[in-house]
C-alpha cells in the first residue's frame, strides 16, 4: 500500500502521464515549431554562407572545409613579404594568356574543390575583359580531404607533358565544367577531361601509374603554402613592379576586377 506521502506527491508518474494524455496535441505542436525553426534557422544560415563562399563541400561535410577556415581565421590574408615567398612564374608554369603581362594572377588550385569550380569562369572572365594586360598561372594545391584531388591533379600534369599547354587548360576547362555543376569529381570525369584535351591517353595513363607527378604536385602545394596560401583557390596577384595582393577564396568577378583595377594600367 502507497504511503501518504507518495499519495500526495503533487508531480506523481500517473499524474504526468495524465497531463501528457489530455494536452497531447499542444505538446505535438509545440515539438514540430521548435524542428521547424531549427531547420528554418540552419537553411539561413547555410544560405548565407553559400553568398559568401564560404559553405563547406558535399565532400567535407565531416572536415571543416580549408578554404572557409582560412577566411575566418586570417580575413586580412596574408602579408605581402609571405606572398613574395611565391616561386616566381616561369616557363615551367601552366599560363594562359600574355606572359609578358604587368600583371600576373597565379591560382592555387584542388580540381575537386567546388569553390575552385565556381572561380573558374570567373578567372575565365577576367582573361576576356582585360585581354594581353592579364596573365593566369594555375599551380596544383589538392586538399588532402578531397579523394580525386590529388590523382586529377597528376593527371593534368601528365596531360601538359604529353599534350602541351593547350592540352593541360583544355582538361582543366573540362574537369571544372563537371565540378561547377555537380561540386565534385569522380575518376570518370577525369578520364573525360583526358579526351577533351586532346593527349594520348595511353602516354597519360602510363605517366600517372608510374608516379611521375606526384612530387611535383606536392612540391607547388608546399611552395603555395610558404606564401600565405591556406585553402582553394587561392589567388596571388603579383605585379612586374613588385606587387602582391592576395584574391582569398572564390571571390565574384566584381571584386577580383576592384582588385584588378588597381594595378592594371
Amino acid at each position: 500500500m502507497p504511503s501518504s506521502n507518495s499519495a500526495s506527491a503533487p508531480y506523481s508518474f500517473g499524474k504526468m502521464v495524465e497531463f501528457v494524455n489530455n494536452n497531447f496535441v499542444i505538446i505535438l505542436l509545440l515539438g514540430a515549431a521548435l524542428v521547424a525553426g531549427a531547420v528554418g534557422g540552419s537553411l539561413l544560415t547555410e544560405n548565407k554562407m553559400l553568398k559568401a563562399g564560404t559553405a563547406p563541400s558535399k565532400v567535407a561535410d565531416t572536415q571543416p572545409d580549408a578554404n572557409a577556415q582560412a577566411q575566418q581565421a586570417a580575413p586580412d590574408g596574408p602579408t605581402e613579404d609571405t606572398l613574395a615567398k611565391m616561386p616566381v612564374v616561369s616557363g615551367e608554369d601552366h599560363l594562359l594568356g600574355n606572359k609578358d603581362a604587368s600583371v600576373i594572377l597565379v591560382e592555387y588550385s584542388d580540381y575537386e574543390c567546388p569553390f575552385c569550380g565556381r572561380f573558374h569562369p570567373t578567372m575565365q572572365q577576367v582573361l576576356k575583359d582585360y585581354g594581353d594586360k592579364v596573365a593566369w598561372v594555375f599551380r596544383q594545391y589538392p586538399l588532402p580531404f578531397h579523394p580525386s584531388a590529388q590523382k586529377a591533379a597528376e593527371t593534368s600534369e601528365c596531360v601538359a607533358k604529353a599534350g602541351g599547354n593547350d592540352a593541360f587548360w583544355k582538361y582543366s576547362d573540362s574537369v571544372f565544367a563537371v565540378n561547377a555543376k555537380a561540386g565534385t569529381i569522380t575518376q570518370a570525369d577525369i578520364d573525360a577531361g583526358v579526351a577533351a584535351s586532346g593527349a594520348s591517353a595511353d602516354a597519360v595513363k602510363k605517366c600517372v601509374d608510374s608516379g611521375e607527378m606526384t612530387q611535383k604536385v606536392k612540391d607547388q602545394m608546399e611552395a603555395g603554402s610558404q606564401a600565405g596560401i591556406q585553402g582553394t583557390p587561392g589567388t596571388i596577384v603579383t605585379t612586374a613592379d613588385g606587387k602582391f595582393e592576395m584574391i582569398n577564396g572564390a571571390l565574384p568577378y566584381e571584386q577580383v576586377k576592384a582588385v584588378l583595377d588597381k594595378y592594371v594600367k
